[in-house]
C-alpha cells in the first residue's frame, strides 16, 4: 500500500518531476508502481519507457518489480538498464558513424591505467620507474567525466590525445567514454538523436544526485522533445563527488512538480532522528526530514576504546552478544568503516573470537569483505576475458599482449619485442604482425609458436560464432590446456584449487548469462560489453548475500544496503570527515558520507572509536569525529569498551 506522498510520485506523470526520496523511503517500489501505472492506467506503450539506474542490480530488482505489477510480456519490452547499459546498446548499432566497429572491446579502469603507462613511457622516452602519472591520470579522468577533450598541462594533453588515438586503433572503448561517445554521436547525428527521442517519450533515472556531466548531458538530449523526464534521488545521499557526480544537478532540477517521500520504512526514529540532525548542518541540500511510525527502538550505543586493538575486540564481543541475546544471525550484522585500512584489526578479532553454538565452543566469527579482490579482478579470471576480448576483437592489443603466452607457448620476450616493434614501425594492427610474423627476424620455432596462436584464436572465434558459449569457453580450456598451466605454476595445492574454482565460476557466469538471456540476443560480444559492465555488482559479490557472515565495508560500499545492527567504527576526526577529502569534496560531502552509514542500520546502531591509533606507523592520540557531537545527546548512551549491555 502506497503511502499519499507515494501515490502522488507514481501518478504525477507529464513534464519535469522532481522526487526526493529520503533514505528508505521505499523509492524502487514507487518507480516500479509508476511505470506500471503508464502503462496500465495511462495506455503507454512499454516501449516509450525507459528506466536508467547506476547498477545492474537496481535496473534488475526495479524489473523484477515491475514484471509483478504488470503483464510480465509487456514488462519485458521496458527498457531498464544502467546508464552504461543503454549507451553500450546505441554504440553497438551506431559506432560504425565514429569510426569504429560494432564489436569494439571494453576496457576497465584498471586496462586504460596500464595503456596510458605504456603510452607515457614512449612520450618520456623512459626505460626506468616513472614518475608518478597519477596527476595526469586524475585530470583525464574528470575532463572525461565533464565531456571535455581538454587538460590544462602539455604532458597530460598528449597523453589524453595518444589515449584516444591508441583507443581508436585498438577498436576499444572505456566506461566513460561509453557515455561521451554516445551523447557525440546524438549531437554529430541529430537523425540518430530523433529516433531515440520519439522512442523513449518517458525516461526516469534513478540516484539523480549520482549524475556526472555527460549524464546530464544525455539526459538533456533526449528528454529534449517530450520533456517527460522523471528524476529521482537524495541530495543528503550523494557521496561520489571525488568520481565526477555533481550535486547541482539535483539542487538545480527544473521541476514542474516536486514531490518528497519522508516516511521511512527501514530504522527506528531514534536512529532517524540522529541521521536528520548530522545532515541538517549542511546548507546545500533541499528541506526534508525522515520520520517513522515504529517504535523508537534502543537507544544509540556508543563506545570510546583505549587503542584501536580493544575497539575491534569490543565490537566483536557485542556482535556475539547480539546474536545471543536478540537471535540476530552474523548476516543481519555489519561493520562499516571509512576506509579499507580499518579493517585487519577487526579481521583479527573476528578470527580469533571464541563463540558459542548448540553447546559447543568454536574459535572465529565467519565473516567477509566487500571490495576486495572480486572475480574480475583475479589474475587467471583476467586471462580469460582476455582471450574472449581478443577473440571478439582481434584489433585489441592489450588482450592479444596479455595472451600471448598464456599459458606459455614458446613466444619469448625477445619474439614478443620483434613483433611489437613490427607493429610500430609498420603502423599496423599487431594482429596483422601476428599472421604474418616477419621471419626473416624470427628462428622458425618462434614463427610456428606465433602461427599456432592465431589458430587457436580464429578456431575459437568460429566455435564462439556456431556452438553454445559455455562449450565454446570450455573448447578453449581444453585446448590452451589451462588447467595444467595452473598446476605448473602454483606450488601451493591449495591456491591451484583456488585458481581453478575461480575459472569454474567464470564458466557458471557465462552459462547463467546464456539461461537468462534471450537466444536472438545472447552472443559473446552481448556478454563482454553487458556482463562485465557493472563489475562492483559482479556474480561473487550477488551470491555473499546469502551467507551467514558478518559484513565489513566501507561507507560507501554500504549505500543501498541495510542491516538490522550496524557498527560505525573509527569515527574519529582524521578519519571522518577524511582529512584529504576536506580539501577535494568539502565538508559536505564527508557530512553526506556519514549520514548515509547512520541510514543502514534498522534497529541496533553503535558507534565506536579510538583514543590512540597508530598513523604512519606510529601511536598518536585521536579526536572524537565532529560529527558525532551534532547527534542529540539523549539519543546515546555511553558506555565503557568493557561493557556490553
Amino acid at each position: 500500500m502506497l503511502n499519499p506522498h507515494q501515490q502522488k510520485a507514481v501518478k504525477t506523470t507529464q513534464g519535469r518531476v522532481l522526487i526526493l526520496a529520503g533514505a528508505g523511503s521505499g523509492k524502487t517500489s514507487v518507480l516500479a508502481h509508476r511505470i506500471a501505472h503508464l502503462i496500465n492506467n495511462e495506455k503507454v506503450p512499454p516501449t516509450a519507457i525507459l528506466g536508467l539506474t547506476f547498477t545492474n542490480k537496481a535496473a534488475g530488482e526495479m524489473r523484477k518489480r515491475v514484471a509483478s505489477l504488470v503483464n510480465p510480456a509487456l514488462a519485458k519490452q521496458v527498457t531498464l538498464c544502467t546508464f552504461h547499459s543503454f549507451c553500450c546498446a546505441v554504440l553497438r548499432k551506431e559506432i560504425h558513424r565514429l569510426g569504429y566497429t560494432a564489436k569494439f572491446s571494453l576496457y576497465d579502469e584498471k586496462d586504460v591505467k596500464r595503456l596510458m603507462t605504456q603510452l607515457a613511457r614512449h612520450l618520456l622516452e623512459h626505460e626506468g620507474e616513472l614518475p608518478s602519472l597519477e596527476p595526469s591520470i586524475a585530470k583525464i579522468s574528470s575532463a572525461k567525466n565533464r565531456g571535455e577533450s581538454n587538460v590544462d598541462d602539455k604532458f597530460s594533453q598528449d597523453l589524453f590525445d595518444r589515449l584516444h588515438t591508441c583507443m581508436r586503433a585498438y577498436n576499444a572503448v572505456d566506461f566513460d567514454s561509453l557515455l561521451s561517445l554516445t551523447v557525440k554521436l546524438f549531437e554529430d547525428f541529430p537523425e540518430v538523436l530523433a529516433v531515440y527521442q520519439e522512442r523513449f517519450r518517458y525516461i526516469m533515472i534513478d540516484e539523480y544526485q549520482d549524475t556526472n556531466p555527460v549524464q546530464y548531458r544525455l539526459a538533456s538530449l533526449l528528454t529534449d522533445k517530450h520533456q517527460n523526464l522523471c528524476v529521482v534521488g537524495d541530495d543528503d545521499q550523494s557521496i561520489y563527488g571525488w568520481r565526477g557526480a555533481e550535486i547541482k544537478h539535483i539542487l538545480q532540477f527544473e521541476a514542474g512538480t516536486v514531490v518528497k517521500l519522508e516516511q521511512n520504512y527501514r530504522s527506528t526514529p531514534t536512529i532517524l532522528q540522529a541521521a536528520n540532525s548530522v545532515i541538517a548542518n549542511n546548507k546545500e541540500r533541499h528541506d526534508k526530514k525522515l520520520w517513522s511510525t515504529v517504535d523508537p527502538g534502543p537507544p544509540i550505543s556508543l563506545f570510546h576504546a583505549p587503542t584501536e586493538l580493544e575497539e575491534s575486540q569490543a565490537v566483536v564481543q557485542r556482535l556475539i552478544h547480539l546474536r545471543k541475546e536478540k537471535g540476530l544471525k552474523w548476516k543481519d550484522m555489519a561493520i562499516l568503516y571509512r576506509s579499507n585500512l580499518l579493517s585487519r584489526p577487526f579481521e583479527t578479532a573476528l578470527m580469533q573470537a571464541p563463540w558459542e553454538k548448540d553447546g559447543e565452543w568454536r574459535r572465529g566469527i565467519p565473516y567477509q569483505i566487500f571490495g576486495g579482490t572480486e572475480l574480475y579482478e583475479r589474475s587467471e579470471v583476467k586471462d580469460l576475458i582476455a582471450f574472449l576480448k581478443a577473440i571478439e576483437n582481434p584489433l585489441d592489443q592489450e588482450a592479444l599482449l596479455r595472451i600471448i603466452n598464456v599459458p606459455r607457448r614458446g613466444i619469448s620476450d625477445q619474439t614478443l619485442d620483434v613483433l611489437t616493434q613490427a607493429n610500430r614501425t609498420r603502423n599496423i594492427p599487431l594482429w596483422n604482425v601476428l599472421k604474418n610474423p616477419p621471419a626473416e627476424q624470427l628462428n622458425e620455432k618462434a614463427v610456428k609458436a606465433v602461427l599456432n596462436f592465431v589458430t587457436i584464436l580464429e578456431t575459437a572465434a568460429r566455435k564462439f560464432d556456431e556452438e553454445p558459449l559455455t562449450h565454446a569457453l570450455k573448447w578453449l580450456l581444453d585446448e590452451i590446456n589451462y588447467k595444467k598451466a595452473i598446476t605448473e605454476e602454483v606450488k601451493s595445492d591449495k591456491m591451484r584449487e583456488f585458481k581453478w574454482e575461480n575459472v569454474e565460476e567464470c564458466l557458471e557466469v557465462l552459462s547463467n548469462y546464456e539461461k537468462e538471456t534471450p537466444p536472438e540476443e545472447a552472443s559473446l560480444h552481448h556478454f563482454l560489453t553487458n556482463t562485465l559492465l557493472d563489475q562492483n555488482q559482479s556474480y561473487s559479490q550477488q551470491k555473499k548475500f546469502s551467507d551467514d557472515k558478518v559484513n565489513l565495508m566501507t561507507f560507501h560500499s554500504a549505500k543501498g544496503l541495510e542491516f538490522a545492527a550496524c557498527f560505525l567504527v573509527g569515527l574519529e576526526d582524521h578519519i571522518i570527515p577524511h582529512e584529504k577529502s576536506l580539501s577535494q569534496t568539502g565538508i559536505e560531502e564527508e557530512r553526506r558520507l556519514m549520514y548515509v552509514a547512520l541510514t543502514r542500520a534498522k534497529t541496533h546502531l553503535t558507534l565506536s572509536m579510538a583514543r590512540k591509533r597508530k598513523r604512519m606507523g606510529k601511536e598518536s592520540n585521536s579526536n572524537p569525529s565532529r560529527f558525532l557531537f551534532e547527534i542529540p545527546q539523549d539519543l546515546i548512551s555511553v558506555s565503557s569498551w568493557q561493557t556490553i549491555a
